[in-house]
């Protein structure tokens, strides 16, 4: 089935409001992050209000409704949309091309160190000037009286870093045509975030998803608690609930007190959506997550003094064993896949033809096309002055590792927020110290690790297998949804871009989500000041626990292929200091109760009984979020925050 003009239309007004939606919340509010999700709030909220809106359409006149088809292609594009306007792409991007001039000092000497190694067409402002510039100076303390938004200084370099994003994104297209026959004909994996919107999407019985009292009653526990949380920031009267509690609070003294960052967060939306997920992979997860605050106090009671790890939660050598676990089942996916490889490979050689014509494009451009995209990203990092083989590194990294594991954690997993637990210096630091790369190498990748490989939210590699998924259970052709991928990339960021330049310019950035614009954003250019300044030690003494968490994860894999009845996954211990797994523990904990209670004592029927209850608990959450963000805006009140940080 083709893709229509109505979808199209659609879709694009779908695009607007997301982009109005997700930039309000995350960054003037700084309290609900309602886009960063792998299945975002504000798209499931949205697409709750398009099959209403449609029913009351089709009552009017059935031929203006949308048919499922295109309500999957409006999904699509809203999905997308959030992923690019949130944490995916531009809520790294402006930050990090303003901040580095607006918070350099004469403390950390970052005018000195880094500006004489930018392009002056890679950033609005002059490398050549001082610190503090006019147009970073107005983009964190706002515009004067009188004042208009300096527009053509920031449109060459925002140009210049939507070539490198296109080359990316493109990169992630052929990935996911590449990987999706392996993932969903062979193996057969759930792909969790698909399951939802689908149900929505495809509703028509009186019973189904939005006719279900038990649907309804899960849906007004969150609805409710968070609404106290709102209304208790308009009349302080009004009690508030707690959206956390701090576990580590509770370990005062040696050598309990050695555990890094631990809150339990109250996501009904987490319990509710990982109750869908695998017994076996719940379990794993919370598992390993304790276990790894029990290696550090175990570490602290043997003198074992725990050195804090910045990319990220917990211990160094604790988060080495995790990066290990990636390198890990990265190779075992590509050694899983090899049959499936030598035919996409045969296809772009030449060699066999046919077999392809119903993915979103053949084996041989997807190959080709994958390829080019590596070339154009290398050429891209050599044009700003750095080494081609450190391009390559961080990207190789990025894509095939990082980019790899967290889209296999989403599809097989059902994992909803992505998030790493590395960065490609973490590896090369073990080899060498970071001050050996050179001045341009470590400024090039102050950029590279704020905009891609730090913070894995929004992650577009995961919407685009989604969404061949998600056109399967409607039957759309996935070939059109190329297009679709492009023309939402395109106006996403156009609008994305235009509107978080306005937001700071006029509502202030000191003012705005600190996180954005005086954390992720300059993260980098902090940590790697000290290589730049002189020579730093490498990390090499860690490199025993990246050994080690290789030789974990090879066991674990093997043990699950042999025997039936083991336990753990070796996804759990993947994760282990990932932010997702420190973030949703707790109700991934509480879902792996309810859920081997619910099968033990009532099987698969009880199950399916209580499956609307728990998918209720996600879609009140998740609407709740959406209802609070246009309230502050209409009415400028505080939104309450929301337990995903």
């Amino acid at each position: 089935m083709a893709v229509s003009r109505k979808a199209i239309a659609v879709g694009l007004v779908g695009i607007l409001l997301v982009v109005f939606i997700v930039s309000y919340a995350e960054l003037v509010t700084g309290q609900i992050m309602i886009g960063f999700l792998q299945l975002p709030p504000v798209v499931l909220a949205l697409l709750f209000v398009l099959v209403l809106g449609n029913r009351g359409v089709a009552g009017i006149r059935r031929k203006w409704a949308l048919n499922p088809a295109e309500m999957a292609v409006v999904y699509v594009m809203m999905l997308i949309s959030a992923m690019v306007s949130s944490r995916g792409v531009m809520e790294d991007l402006i930050p990090m091309l303003a901040g580095p001039n607006y918070l350099a000092n004469v403390s950390n000497n970052w005018a000195k160190l880094y500006f004489p190694h930018i392009k002056p067409w890679l950033v609005p402002w002059n490398p050549n000037g001082p610190a503090e510039q006019w147009i970073t100076q107005r983009f964190y303390e706002g515009l004067r009286f009188g004042e208009s938004l300096p527009w053509k200084q920031w449109l060459a370099p925002l140009l210049v870093w939507t070539l490198l994003i296109g080359l990316v994104f493109y990169a992630f297209i052929c990935l996911s045509v590449i990987l999706r026959k392996q993932w969903v004909d062979n193996e057969k994996l759930n792909f969790p975030l698909v399951q939802l919107p689908l149900e929505m999407i495809t509703e028509r019985s009186e019973r189904g998803f939005l006719h279900n009292p038990i649907m309804w009653a899960g849906f007004a526990v969150p609805f409710c608690y968070f609404g106290m949380n709102g209304l208790h920031n308009i009349d302080p009267a009004i009690p508030s609930l707690p959206i956390f509690f701090a576990v580590s609070d509770l370990f005062t003294s040696r050598p309990w007190n050695a555990v890094s960052f631990w809150r339990a967060y109250f996501s009904m939306a987490g319990v509710g959506f990982f109750f869908l997920l695998p017994t076996d992979l719940l379990f794993s997860l919370w598992f390993f997550y304790i276990l790894g605050h029990l290696q550090e106090v175990t570490g602290a009671a043997l003198g074992y003094a725990p050195i804090p790890y910045t990319n990220a939660e917990g211990s160094a050598f604790v988060a080495y064993q995790a990066a290990g676990a990636w390198l890990a089942l990265s190779v075992y996916l590509f050694l899983l896949a090899r049959p499936h490889l030598k035919s996409v490979w045969a296809h772009a050689i030449g060699r066999i033809s046919g077999g392809d014509e119903h993915e979103v494009m053949p084996y041989r451009y997807a190959v080709w096309g994958l390829a080019a995209a590596m070339i154009g990203i290398v050429a891209w990092g050599v044009a700003i002055g750095m080494t081609w083989w450190v391009v390559l590194g961080e990207f190789g990294v990025f894509i095939f590792v990082e980019a790899l594991i967290m889209t296999r954690a989403v599809a097989e997993g059902g994992v909803i927020m992505a998030e790493g637990v590395m960065t490609p210096m973490d590896l090369y630091t073990l080899i060498s110290p970071a001050s050996s790369l050179g001045a341009n190498n470590l400024t090039g990748l102050s950029f590279f690790d704020a905009l891609f490989t730090r913070d894995l939210r929004g992650l577009t590699l995961t919407g685009f297998l989604d969404a061949q998924k998600l056109a399967d259970g409607v039957g759309l052709e996935r070939r059109k949804l190329l297009g679709v991928f492009i023309l939402t990339l395109a106006v996403a960021m156009i609008a994305s871009a235009a509107l978080q330049l306005w937001l700071p310019y006029h509502f202030a950035a000191v003012t705005m989500y600190s996180y954005a614009y005086r954390g992720n954003n300059i993260q980098f250019f902090s940590q790697n000041a000290h290589a730049m300044a002189g020579s730093v030690p490498s990390t090499g003494g860690q490199f025993i626990w990246l050994v080690l968490g290789i030789g974990i994860t090879i066991l674990l894999v093997n043990l699950r292929i042999r025997l039936d009845w083991f336990p753990f996954h070796p996804l759990g211990y993947a994760l282990t200091t990932s932010w997702m797994t420190t973030v949703f523990w707790a109700p991934i904990l509480v879902a792996w109760v309810l859920k081997t209670l619910v099968i033990r004592y009532g099987g698969m029927r009880l199950f399916v009984r209580v499956r609307p209850f728990f998918l209720g608990l996600v879609f009140g959450e998740f609407t709740a979020a959406v209802f609070w963000t246009l309230l502050a805006a209409a009415l400028h009140v505080p939104a309450p925050a929301f337990p995903w940080p």
